[in-house]
């Protein structure tokens, strides 16, 4: 068993001193887009369709209208190759917000009651737009099978160290945890952090002032607070709201330089 703890040891210390893709902004605020690959894109144009066809489509005109303003800013400032812009509100109670690959966005009803500005609504749009052209979802998909080839590596070592089954199991066990917390769940929420700052850019190159997405932050905090809505910042996908506040403000006056206020 000590061999196998050993193993799992080494594995773990791999994992953390692997590669780190560079970031997708620069101190100076200058955007790096990360090509999407054509089959993420096919795939991003499928689950959008897929989507319109099993959810219901708002027919809120305050919104659909808002949605559209805001696309009609931000498309221009925003550099994706290759996209096929569709913007749809779909009528879900629940504050959320996507974009898949290719330009693909949904934005719930149930969002516009905490973005409340057109300015609110660009923060979100840009944050999510962001995840696209930092093409994070291939980032994610590149860890996952890299995890998974490490997860069979290790196990193939202590095999042929002669653990046992129940052994094996405890190992895979163990990198299963410290791959979780330890990498995939910390490179999740980096990118959470990563889109706030590329949003608030996006947003501010289309003439929305920047600082309007702390505000969105705030609002999106204080209804968590009353929903109940708790859990420690390591076991989750998202950073604490006043994480991604404080870093928010912290990046605020590299956002402002690129305001052009309209």
């Amino acid at each position: 068993m000590r061999k196998a703890l050993t193993s799992l040891l080494l594995a773990s210390s791999f994992l953390f001193s692997g590669c780190v893709a560079p970031p997708a902004i620069d101190p100076q605020g200058n955007v790096r887009v990360t090509p999407t690959s054509s089959s993420l894109q096919s795939q991003g144009a499928q689950e959008f369709l897929k989507l319109k066809q099993a959810k219901k489509i708002s027919k809120n005109s305050t919104y659909n209208a808002q949605l559209q303003r805001v696309a009609r800013r931000l498309t221009p400032v925003i550099n994706l190759p290759g996209a096929k812009w569709e913007f749809v509100v779909f009528e879900d109670k629940s504050p959320n917000a996507f974009a898949l690959p290719g330009g693909k966005v949904g934005i719930h009803t149930g969002m516009f009651k905490i973005t409340q500005t057109d300015a609110g609504l660009a923060a979100v749009v840009g944050h999510e737009i962001a995840h696209v052209t930092s093409n994070h979802a291939g980032k994610r998909q590149t860890q996952q099978i890299g995890l998974l080839i490490g997860a069979i590596a290790l196990d193939q070592v202590v095999k042929n160290q002669g653990a046992s089954g129940g052994e094996r199991a405890a190992v895979a066990a163990g990198y299963g945890a410290v791959s979780t917390l330890g990498l995939a769940l910390p490179y999740s929420r980096s990118h959470e952090l990563e889109a706030d700052k590329v949003g608030a850019i996006y947003m501010a190159r289309a003439g929305y002032d920047p600082r309007d997405a702390v505000k969105m932050w705030r609002r999106f905090e204080a209804y968590n607070v009353k929903q109940g809505r708790s859990q420690p910042e390591f076991l989750s996908t998202h950073p604490l709201d006043q994480t991604r506040i404080s870093a928010l403000q912290s990046f605020m006056p590299t956002a402002m330089q690129q305001y052009r206020k309209r």
